[in-house]
């Protein structure tokens, strides 16, 4: 048995409750990260070929974040690593999350990436999905008090740059957002982007685009969610993001013409988790709850909706957390990072 297919089967045999986080429970989701993030196959890239010298495997392509079947996955699943590694410094799984993130971000490996990134053809690579979760590691890095994160942000930076720059050039001409349920989403990608950029023009840039795209709106039609394949829900991700750039008393009453009403909202089911596309319901409603739990936080604070989003949210998480088994590569190359992201509270700034 390979080493993927032991965690599955561990992670398979425990269930996983919401009710607590601590390190027992984060070894769960630090594993799956350690299985895939060096795991070059099975691979899905996005790669642009200007000619046959840029036919080549996925670790001589992008040595840092060539694992976990495709690039963003293993930048959030490195992310995943350091901010467990980072939240239970003395567990058991913490020595080999450094070493597996000082394996991937050395010097070498990441001007490799910030040249692949700036390649010619290049200009929408992982855009914005991948880049917006390349800042929230590099976030990650740079707040963690700790000799190697500080070597490994030092490491990190050229990409980290790049990727502020690619970003920058690209959403003065974002005309209109992207409104779908999948990578392509501009409200995530905002909001990734305005918590964790050292760049403060484009922090700047990102809340600017938040209010030119979505200050305006009304009457979100959240009973047409979810589309079949969704992990992120265009309704919820554009409320979570304009908490960001309002005020709590302006937020509220945003939201009241936004999202009027949320009691169509249920957990969602998948019939297959084995499909690669159908699975992304099990994320949808890791990520709805943390996009509810981020409305709530912007919301004054004797709002009367804020019990109600609350129970809907524990409902959804419950759900989310359960599916994390790892006992399908298609998901647990990345829900994992879906479930550290809701359960430490990284988008209500903890």
């Amino acid at each position: 048995m390979n080493r993927f297919a032991l965690v599955a089967t561990l992670l398979f045999s425990t269930s996983i409750h919401a009710a607590e986080f601590d390190a027992h429970a984060a070894e769960r989701f630090a594993n799956l990260a350690l299985a895939c993030v060096h795991r070059e196959y099975p691979n899905k890239i996005a790669h642009n070929l200007n000619s046959d010298a840029d036919v080549a495997a996925p670790r001589a392509l992008t040595p840092a974040f060539y694992g976990c079947y495709d690039w963003h996955s293993s930048v959030h699943g490195h992310w995943l690593l350091a901010r467990l590694a980072r939240t239970f410094p003395d567990a058991s799984f913490a020595s080999a999350a450094r070493a597996a993130l000082a394996q991937s971000l050395t010097a070498d490996n990441v001007a490799e990436e910030a040249a692949y990134l700036r390649g010619d053809g290049r200009a929408s690579f992982e855009r914005p999905y991948g880049l917006a979760w390349l800042l929230q590691l590099a976030a990650e890095l740079r707040e963690w008090d700790d000799p190697l994160a500080r070597e490994l942000s030092a490491n990190l930076r050229p990409l980290e740059q790049a990727a502020n720059e690619r970003l920058a050039t690209w959403l003065p001409k974002l005309s209109h957002p992207v409104r779908s349920g999948e990578h392509s989403q501009t409200a995530f990608a905002l909001g990734l982007i305005i918590d964790s950029t050292n760049d403060a023009s484009l922090k700047q840039l990102a809340r600017d685009a938040a209010k030119r795209f979505y200050r305006d709106d009304k009457s979100c039609p959240l009973t047409y969610e979810p589309s079949g394949e969704d992990f992120l829900s265009p309704c919820l991700a554009e409320a979570d993001v304009m908490r960001r750039v309002l005020p709590p008393p302006q937020y509220g009453a945003w939201l009241i013409g936004f999202l009027p009403r949320f009691g169509s909202l249920h957990p969602e089911v998948v019939v297959d988790p084995s499909d690669p596309k159908l699975a992304h319901l099990d994320g949808l409603n890791l990520s709805r709850a943390w996009m509810l739990e981020g409305i709530v936080s912007g919301l004054p604070k004797s709002d009367p909706r804020i019990a109600s989003l609350r129970r809907i949210a524990s409902a959804h998480r419950d759900a989310g957390l359960a599916s994390v088994t790892g006992a399908h590569c298609e998901g647990g190359h990345w829900l994992g990072s879906f479930a550290v992201y809701l359960t430490t509270g990284r988008g209500l700034g903890k």
